[in-house]
């Protein structure tokens, strides 16, 4: 199964941007190669997680146009999805 977040409002593009994510139900290993034309955000790419505690998951997605480092931070409410200030090099390894 793939555990699946929602962001209504989309990705934040900047580290004091941060974006309520919602948990939406897990998918089956299928949906790993789904693609819907219509969707702004393509379910293409892996991630790469870094760092996990009760409270906060530390991952970079490396999607279409790039890697972005992110954390999943658990709030007293829900979650919020934060882009992190230091970013991964450019350079593929």
């Amino acid at each position: 199964m793939l555990r699946s977040w929602a962001v209504p409002r989309g990705l934040p593009d900047s580290p004091g941007d941060n974006r309520l994510a919602i948990a939406v139900p897990d998918h089956h290993l299928d949906h790993l190669t789904y693609e819907d034309v219509d969707k702004s955000i393509a379910d293409i790419g892996t991630w790469e997680e870094h760092d996990r505690t009760d409270r906060r998951m530390l991952f970079t997605l490396h999607g279409r146009t790039g890697r972005r480092r992110y954390a999943l931070i658990r709030t007293g409410e829900g979650w919020l999805l934060h882009l992190t200030k230091e970013q991964p090099s450019d350079e593929r390894g």
